[in-house]
């Protein structure tokens, strides 16, 4: 129960922010504790919003709250690491559904960063600490958090699987390796892992490899791209240009052409309304004449009467 009260104060005097002790502790008007440094940063950021709350709770403040040192809480936490005892874990540190466990937790389960071949059994940071201290644990193989542990171990001999035999390619114990994988290609478990570490660091250089030549190769068709795109729009600006130019040169030309069609119809036009002047005057003419000749031929008639009627008698010239 004593210890489960300085779990309490211990996670009470906890920054959820930097989720370590408290540094400088402050409280803010909520009523929530954090580290002075890393409040003001949070505030900071939020200034840019126009807004200023608690991490927590969300409450809100106006004006931004001026932050004094909680002297008390202070000298909690100065006590605390006096004793050595250190904050609460962080939710982070909890193992989950798809984390390897501490087997030797109670309660909520902290995750594995070991585990342990020989005692068949994972451990927190904490748990692990003896076999880095007891010299006869310190013998005992530690790999990474393993869920199946007993995976590791022969069915049949009930021993640890620290061979590999190639031609079966599988793992074994010492006794299988001279019982039914007598005569077989067996190496430690230590070497084939080297031998897979070795060709697994070659197939990801030859993968690395091969992705940088793509990355060349895909650099090299942006720029082939990038060069056909540079074409085509100079090939559309130039083309532009040209077809602007010809529509100009065309547009002057349709402009002179209708000049000198409309120049030519004047000219025509006036030609054919002085011929059509001239045979008027020449009908005009013809009529006068066609009329004076109907006068003349008349005045002749009548002229040629009265001669007939002046004239004398043959009798009256005998000398002719």
């Amino acid at each position: 129960m004593a210890q489960k009260g300085v779990q309490l104060d211990q996670e009470s005097i906890s920054c959820s922010i930097c989720l370590d002790l408290l540094k400088d502790p402050v409280t803010i008007p909520c009523g929530h504790n954090y580290c002075m440094t890393c409040v003001e940063r949070f505030w900071d950021e939020e200034d840019e919003k126009n807004i200023c709350s608690c991490p927590q709770c969300r409450q809100t403040f106006t004006p931004r709250p001026v932050l004094v040192k909680n002297t008390m809480l202070a000298d909690l936490v100065e006590q605390l690491k006096k004793t050595g005892l250190q904050a609460a874990p962080a939710d982070h540190c909890y193992a989950g559904p798809e984390d390897v466990a501490c087997d030797f937790c109670t309660g909520r389960k902290l995750k594995a960063l070991k585990s342990c071949l020989v005692c068949l059994v994972s451990y927190c940071e904490k748990h692990l600490q003896p076999h880095y201290d007891v010299a006869q644990l310190k013998r005992h193989k530690l790999v990474e958090p393993c869920k199946k542990l007993q995976d590791n171990i022969c069915s049949r001999h009930d021993e640890v699987m620290k061979m590999f035999c190639r031609t079966d390619q599988q793992c074994i114990c010492s006794l299988c390796s001279v019982e039914e994988h007598k005569g077989h290609d067996t190496v430690s478990g230590a070497s084939e892992r080297t031998e897979r570490q070795r060709e697994l660091e070659g197939s990801r250089h030859k993968i690395q490899q091969r992705i940088q030549d793509r990355e060349k190769a895909m650099k090299v068709l942006q720029q082939q791209l990038e060069t056909i795109n540079g074409s085509a729009d100079k090939a559309v600006k130039d083309s532009e240009k040209i077809f602007t130019e010809l529509i100009s040169l065309l547009e002057k030309r349709r402009s002179d052409v209708k000049q000198q069609i409309r120049s030519q119809q004047e000219t025509e036009g006036s030609r054919v309304k002085e011929l059509q002047e001239n045979r008027r005057i020449i009908f005009a003419c013809l009529a006068a004449f066609s009329f004076n000749r109907e006068v003349f031929s008349f005045l002749l008639s009548a002229l040629l009467v009265a001669v007939n009627i002046c004239l004398p008698e043959p009798w009256m010239f005998p000398w002719k």
